[in-house]
């Protein structure tokens, strides 16, 4: 009978904490819910404005003077790259000019022009854009802090798969597995990275070749003169960026213009003096004769071709500064006619002066980088017809080849030319992608340090509107990369602390695969708990365009949005107050609970869990005293389990914990390699990735933080 008694109560006990456990993972979900509702609020409906014909005549005409610069001063030295040794038979030359015009046709005109830079996201290009596309459409980013709200930005343009589809397969099988999403982000930064190592030559390539015709009329002058004339025309060039786009394209069009007129024009002369039969070279049959009588040299020579369309990958990262529709015009009506006429002028002048091959041109080194960036946004764009655009498979077949093609023709060309200079870019690629790959590691390794050792919002309202804590008067803002839950600094800074400002907003300041977020869609505010808590959530959302801008408003914009949710949500729920919600707890357990929230704090310092990084914990503040967050001439007394009376008005509160002073409380993590790490690891993250943090900038220059509102709570983990 006793057993069955002592059975009975058992059963009663675990049926008891199965309801406790239920209960709280539905207080869980109502106290943190998603701002999807939030984020419909600011949705904001607008549309661009369309570009009169004058208009788009003078953006295309300003276009020249940024985005084809490179691809202009290629005919300076193709020719000669193509034939280093000299030029044996006038066959050799049409062959050469078959490969530039169909090379220029395919990669600039078809790939580019008309399908890559379509491929934009609102306007922006290059190979992150085309990242941020993929993001978008299907959950292949290493850090998953996406949310719905997040697809409520007017920037957020993203379509929906048909189920069973191709592309929805395609998705499913890329999102599977996280060793196909980290070779795609391999990818991106290998194409970006490439970009780096040419865009750093391309400049100085390029003006040396133009500086190198003034040999052709003083043939004795040394080309340190020619090197001293470049640097010059280098410095007086890069002064003139911060003018900004507008003003630099003004400059230098008329100058692109005239430059393009000038070299289309002298190859309608050369062409029309020397040899018109270069034009059979628009046949391709040429390309086979080519390959058929040069075989391997005719090979290597594409490393040479592969100069006639450098800077085509410049053209889609600079359609930021123009309308697609502009850059277009440019390019097939004028850039494109243009270069063809001087290739094939060049070509026949070639076959009548077979020895004058390098007269006009200077060495240059092998542009290596440009067939690895054009690789890379091959293969980007084929996953961007699958899932973005949800092309047939025969179209995206069909375009795979005609790219993948001459591109791996060309890399399998200019490999054989990496000795002759082409490792310089390559290195400059791969010391980028080092940089870039430690620091996503260690970045993925916080975030998910982050995610495991948050602290249950119920558990933290359970402790009652006073949190367990002494509330002194001011606001205190506590950042945290985290959308949802509690961060792991805050139950730290509260258990060596015990006191908090009467008013906590935890702040996410978070980056979207977007180009950038307009202003009046940033910050996203709601409320957590009760009224009487006084506690809210706000995320401050960023583009990849939005980092580089130093926000030096940003409190005053979060606060008059707080002020302003407070307004809406007056006037919507005029009746709601802490009885709108159900504690799992009351107030007599707050000492318990504490308690147990400083073991648990405790606990999670001493652990070595394998899923979980180890950490070691201390705080570390850049304020000097405790005067410096509660004013002396303004503390006001408060108790553990006395609120703010209902009746008071909220917004003059909030006015009044301002006044009273704002504090930026925010985690200042340092990462180390644990013990036992392989050596690699430990330069990795010891050196490598503690210089990095060392020398960026913090979000509190970035937000423009005051130094004097400024309290860190340091913490050490170890991966």
């Amino acid at each position: 009978m006793a057993e069955r008694v002592e059975g009975s109560v058992a059963e009663g006990e675990n049926t008891i904490e199965e309801r406790h456990v239920g209960a709280m993972w539905e207080l869980e979900q109502k106290l943190d819910q998603p701002m999807d509702e939030e984020a419909n609020k600011l949705k904001n409906m607008y549309r661009e404005k369309g570009l009169s014909m004058l208009m788009l005549l003078r953006l295309s005409f300003q276009s020249l003077g940024i985005v084809y610069g490179d691809l202009g001063t290629s005919p300076l030295y193709v020719f000669y790259n193509t034939f280093p040794d000299g030029i044996s038979d006038s066959e050799d030359v049409i062959g050469a000019l078959s490969l530039i015009i169909y090379s220029l046709l395919l990669i600039p005109l078809i790939k580019y022009v008309i399908i890559v830079c379509k491929a934009n996201d609102n306007g922006q290009g290059g190979t992150l854009a085309i990242y941020s596309l993929l993001c978008r459409h299907a959950k292949v980013k290493l850090i998953p802090n996406q949310q719905r709200s997040d697809e409520d930005l007017t920037t957020y343009s993203r379509t929906l798969l048909p189920e069973g589809s191709f592309a929805a397969k395609t998705k499913k099988w890329l999102e599977s597995k996280e060793s196909r999403k980290r070779a795609l982000l391999f990818i991106v930064l290998l194409g970006t990275c490439m970009m780096i190592g040419d865009g750093i030559l391309t400049p100085a390539i390029s003006v040396l070749s133009a500086t190198g015709g003034i040999k052709v009329i003083s043939p004795k002058m040394s080309s340190d003169v020619v090197v001293l004339v470049s640097i010059i025309i280098l410095i007086v060039l890069f002064s003139m960026q911060h003018y900004g786009t507008d003003k630099v394209g003004w400059l230098f069009a008329p100058i692109v213009f005239i430059w393009f007129l000038f070299i289309g024009a002298t190859g309608m002369y050369n062409i029309c003096k020397h040899d018109t039969s270069v034009l059979k070279a628009f046949s391709p049959t040429y390309i086979y004769l080519y390959f058929k009588k040069r075989g391997l040299d005719g090979w290597i020579s594409l490393g040479g071709i592969l100069l006639s369309i450098t800077g085509t990958e410049a053209l889609y990262a600079d359609i930021a500064y123009f309308p697609l529709l502009a850059i277009q015009l440019a390019f097939t009506f004028f850039v494109f006619p243009c270069l063809l006429l001087t290739y094939c002028g060049q070509a026949a002048y070639l076959v009548n002066n077979k020895d004058h091959y390098k007269d006009a041109f200077y060495a240059s080194m092998p542009g290596t980088a440009v067939v690895l960036v054009m690789l890379a946004t091959t293969l980007l764009m084929i996953l961007i017809m699958l899932l973005v655009w949800r092309c047939h498979w025969i179209l995206v077949l069909t375009f795979a080849v005609l790219t993948l093609v001459p591109e791996l023709s060309y890399f399998s060309a200019v490999i054989w030319k990496i000795n002759q200079g082409g490792w310089v870019p390559l290195i400059i690629a791969a010391i980028s992608l080092l940089v870039m790959s430690v620091w996503h590691y260690a970045t993925v390794k916080k975030y998910e340090f982050e995610v495991h050792s948050k602290v249950s919002m119920s558990w933290i309202l359970g402790l009652g509107p006073s949190l367990g804590l002494v509330r002194v008067p001011g606001i205190g803002l506590v950042y945290t990369e985290l959308a949802s839950g509690v961060p792991h600094i805050f139950s730290h800074f509260i258990t060596n602390l015990p006191a908090i400002h009467s008013v906590v907003v935890f702040v996410c300041v978070k980056y979207l695969p977007v180009y950038t977020v307009p202003e009046e869609e940033r910050f996203l505010v709601k409320r957590i708990g009760p009224q009487t808590f006084r506690m809210f959530r706000c995320i401050a959302r960023y583009g990849y365009k939005d980092l580089h801008r130093k926000d030096d408003d940003f409190e005053n914009k979060l606060l008059n949005n707080l002020f302003s949710f407070i307004r809406i949500e007056t006037m919507m729920e005029p009746g709601s107050n802490s009885s709108t919600y159900s504690s799992a707890y009351s107030l007599n357990h707050t000492q318990e609970s504490r308690d147990e929230l400083i073991h648990n704090n405790n606990h999670h310092h001493n652990s070595n869990n394998n899923n979980i990084d180890e950490f070691s914990s201390m705080v570390d503040y850049t304020v000097s005293t405790l005067d410096t967050i509660v004013p002396a001439d303004n503390r006001m007394s408060f108790s553990q389990n006395n609120t703010v009376e209902d009746e008071e008005d909220e917004l003059q509160y909030l006015k009044t914990c301002k006044e009273s002073g704002i504090v930026h409380i925010m985690g200042n993590t340092v990462v180390k390699a644990r013990n036992g790490s392989w050596l690699p690891k430990k330069i990795a993250i010891d050196y490598v990735y503690a210089f990095l943090a060392k020398i960026c900038r913090e979000n509190s220059v970035i937000l423009h933080v005051p130094h004097e509102t400024l309290l860190n709570v340091g913490q050490v983990f170890y991966v």
